[in-house]
């Protein structure tokens, strides 16, 4: 238990006293927030994509059966989020 205790504060020492990022890092963590979400939004398209493929597959399946095809609830159309693209946030002012 002691031996936990003294990594533990070993540990946290040794984090607070990390420099800040530079900001070439900055810029990549921001860039690859960026890339994260646009996948998220491109991975959200392809889903809805595939239901309303399968909404459509079913429909048929009816239709053929000749039974009847209920009404869908109307949802939002799916939105191609397009290639990604990163325009980097302006650089601020520099300081008088």
């Amino acid at each position: 238990m002691t031996l936990a205790a003294a990594l533990l504060g070993t540990a946290a020492a040794a984090w607070a006293t990390l420099p800040p990022p530079s900001p070439e890092a900055q810029a990549k963590a921001a860039e690859a927030k960026a890339k994260a979400a646009h996948a998220g939004k491109v991975a959200a398209f392809q889903t809805c994509q595939a239901q309303d493929r399968v909404v459509a597959e079913f429909q048929a399946g009816l239709r053929a059966a000749g039974k009847p095809v209920p009404t869908p609830v109307p949802t939002p159309a799916c939105v191609d989020p397009g290639p990604f693209v990163y325009t980097p946030p302006a650089a601020p002012a520099p300081k008088q």
